[in-house]
């Protein structure tokens, strides 16, 4: 999931794949179809009353700015990539409380949400994830950026699987608690991921004004 699917690499490769313009063309393409599936997802999330959908509208807007910042990367001052990592972290974490609480409203509510919409809507974002992947296929033995991109991608596909298990534990049960848990998982790799992304975020702001940058892993 994009949650774990964070990043940093200060060292980008100038002359290498990355600058392929058919790579840049892919990442446009999932850039468009991750931003508009968190609409879609978070629309439906609403109106179904499923905590488990918002917690997935998360991924897919982790995963929007995950092809941002890779987009930008070869373009954008190390500062300013940080900055914009920085906002992708608290946007996140915003995210991930507001999807916690939904979970105890749901909780205290204990009114199930609809399965029918979450399990079509779960179908739908893993045939968006799967495809993004087909097309990052190719690149996925590229360099950091390259790999972790691509493996998000794939892991997200997980998510999707788990939001149509819990449409699934809904409709057999006519309970909510397959959806919260779902949800509650979900949200807590969004905070995780977004505190995580705040403090690198921070620390290389921190070390690029005391001109200290050093390079930051691949995943």
């Amino acid at each position: 999931m994009s949650a774990q699917c964070h990043h940093h690499q200060h060292r980008p490769d100038h002359h290498g794949a990355s600058a392929d313009p058919r790579y840049r063309r892919i990442l446009w393409v999932a850039l468009i179809v991750n931003a508009a599936m968190f609409a879609l997802e978070l629309g439906a999330g609403l109106r179904s009353g499923s905590a488990a959908l918002l917690g997935d509208a998360i991924d897919f807007l982790g995963d929007a700015a995950n092809y941002g910042l890779s987009l930008w990367v070869l373009a954008m001052a190390l500062a300013w990539r940080a900055r914009a990592a920085l906002v992708k972290g608290l946007s996140m974490l915003g995210f991930g409380v507001f999807v916690i609480g939904r979970v105890a409203w749901g909780a205290w509510q204990g009114i199930p949400p609809e399965p029918w919409t979450m399990g079509s809507v779960g179908l739908l974002a893993l045939a968006a994830n799967l495809g993004v992947a087909a097309l990052l296929y190719a690149w996925r033995d590229g360099d950091a950026n390259m790999r972790g991109v691509w493996l998000c991608t794939r892991n997200d596909a997980l998510g999707n699987l788990a939001v149509m298990g819990a449409a699934l534990g809904v409709l057999g049960t006519g309970t909510i608690w397959p959806d919260l848990a779902v949800a509650a998982i979900m949200a807590g790799l969004a905070i995780s991921g977004g505190r995580n992304v705040i403090r690198l975020a921070t620390q290389e702001l921190a070390e690029l004004a005391n001109g200290t940058t050093v390079a930051r892993p691949g995943p």
